[in-house]
């Protein structure tokens, strides 16, 4: 889908269809009324009958409406004008374009970024507009055999600024939307492929076709060997139940100069059976989504690099599967990471700390500005938070509050849980310097502390993107977060230097 911006009246635009907004009460929008005048009150009645009253996500599609140059009118509840904040946007523009999809028209003219939101510009309002199009318009069906494209798909959007001379904002806008969602379309890919397809191998090959579309990304990809010769014991314990080798993928962008790189580290089990603290058979299939933290930094370097940031970025990816056979690591192992310090690893299905571990270990040596992991790592933050916002545990306040002011620009929602001595007692350990599980109660938390302990010499936070990933249910699939969060966070820092 191509989106472009422009200046002009509604009714002065030969389109296939004009978007325009409708409060509740019936109160129409600026764009609606120009409209409404072309057209001798034909809007106005229209809804004095009833037939829509403004409401969110209500949309009336009225068809050769004379006084206007285009083919239809869209007419899309936008609820009461005092309420309407940033979420409430983002469900209009849904409704827009699912309206649109079902329509016949190949392209339209929105008019929505004209409504007002508190704090909000026209940037933030036109690249709202676009990565929430794409997210609504994404279809994964690499391995359907049935064509299930629609005969007459919506191609363009036109989104609309108030004049010529925020013009350029607007096509700022536009190219920032897209490479983020892009960014999330690559990870949502890369999360619903079969953990047949995807594999470490896969994720390695994926990462070497990234680099070569980007003069200033490169990719270094660490064997099974080398991980040895480094002494990741913890990563590579929970690889040796399967066939399949790990991989250590590391990114590298440089946008700037001489400045410290910021580091994502993100978790790639490609699919998690357990191990031999095998998981329960329903729903072990979305244990292919388990890689969704590693699939958020390809999209997040992605988005970084078509974006041209000037900004140092280091990328990481522990690449593994989590399979039981008799190679397979035990509980009750003791193994050896990286940073020299013992794991009893009292449960095999908590792996992915096992793997990140060693990976911001190894980041120590970009002596990072920031760093920041990102995992779906416990059942438990799902159950603390459910499907709405990802948490977030740091060692660095001033690190969390920019997360979540980037967490409220870009919508992509998180919440801080605590990190304090108390909790990271429960992961103390009778035989080894700690064990990877601290019990029933707390679990995020104490998977949060587990990381702190490798972390001391840093600036870093965790993210647990467990509940937010992906869904469940008849429309399953990876969703793209965290990558409008990761990219803002980013583009943040770029504003500061």
């Amino acid at each position: 889908m191509d989106f472009i911006v422009k200046s002009g009246h509604p009714e002065k635009q030969r389109s296939a269809c004009v978007i325009v907004g409708i409060s509740k009460t019936r109160r129409l929008s600026a764009a609606a009324e120009l409209l409404d005048e072309a057209s001798g009150g034909y809007i106005s009645n229209i809804l004095r009958r009833g037939d829509l009253e403004g409401e969110i996500g209500q949309t009336l599609i009225l068809h050769s409406v004379e006084g206007t140059l285009c083919d239809r009118i869209l007419l899309v509840g936008c609820g009461k004008e005092r309420d309407l904040d940033e979420r409430q946007y983002r469900k209009i523009i849904t409704a827009a374009v699912k309206a649109l999809q079902n329509s016949g028209a190949t392209e339209a003219v929105s008019y929505l970024s004209e409504l007002n939101i508190k704090g909000r510009d026209s940037y933030w309002k036109i690249r709202q507009t676009i990565e929430t199009a794409r997210v609504v318009n994404y279809r994964f069906t690499e391995y359907k055999t049935s064509n299930s494209k629609p005969k007459r798909p919506l191609k363009k959007i036109v989104v609309t600024v108030p004049s010529r001379r925020d013009l350029a904002e607007g096509e700022k806008a536009v190219s920032d939307g897209i490479a983020i969602a892009n960014g999330m379309e690559l990870t949502r890919n890369l999360g619903n492929h079969p953990a047949n397809v995807c594999t470490p191998s896969y994720l390695e090959q994926e990462a070497l076709t990234l680099a070569k579309r980007h003069r200033n990304l490169s990719v270094e990809v660490l064997n099974e060997s080398k991980m040895e010769k480094l002494g990741m014991g913890s990563l590579l314990s929970v690889t040796r139940g399967t066939k399949e080798d790990a991989k250590l993928i590391v990114f590298k962008y440089n946008g700037a100069k001489k400045e410290k790189p910021h580091v994502l580290v993100g978790k790639g089990v490609t699919f998690d059976t357990g191990g031999i603290s095998i998981k329960p058979a329903a729903a072990m299939d979305e244990m292919k989504y388990d890689m969704c933290g590693a699939a958020s930094v390809f999209g997040t370097v992605s988005a970084v690099a078509d974006m041209k940031l000037p900004i140092n970025l280091i990328g990481i990816v522990p690449a593994v599967e989590n399979m039981p056979s008799s190679t397979a690591t035990k509980p009750g192992d003791i193994v050896t990471s990286m940073s020299g310090q013992t794991i009893e690893v009292l449960n095999t299905d908590a792996e992915g700390r096992l793997i990140l571990c060693d990976a911001l270990t190894y980041a120590e040596r970009f002596e990072p500005a920031s760093i920041i992991d990102i995992a779906t790592l416990t059942g438990a933050c799902l159950v603390a938070l459910g499907h709405h916002m990802s948490a977030v545990i740091s060692n660095n306040s001033s690190l969390t509050n920019e997360l979540m002011y980037a967490s409220k620009t870009s919508d992509d929602k998180i919440w801080e849980l605590p990190m304090s001595p108390e909790y990271d007692e429960q992961i103390n350990s009778p035989f080894a310097d700690m064990q990877n599980i601290g019990g029933r109660t707390a679990g995020t938390i104490t998977a949060g502390c587990f990381l702190a302990r490798f972390t001391k010499k840093m600036r870093w936070a965790h993210l647990d993107i467990a509940g937010t990933a992906w869904v469940s249910g008849a429309n399953k699939s990876a969703t793209g977060r965290p990558v409008p969060l990761l990219t803002q966070y980013l583009i943040d820092r770029c504003a500061q230097n």
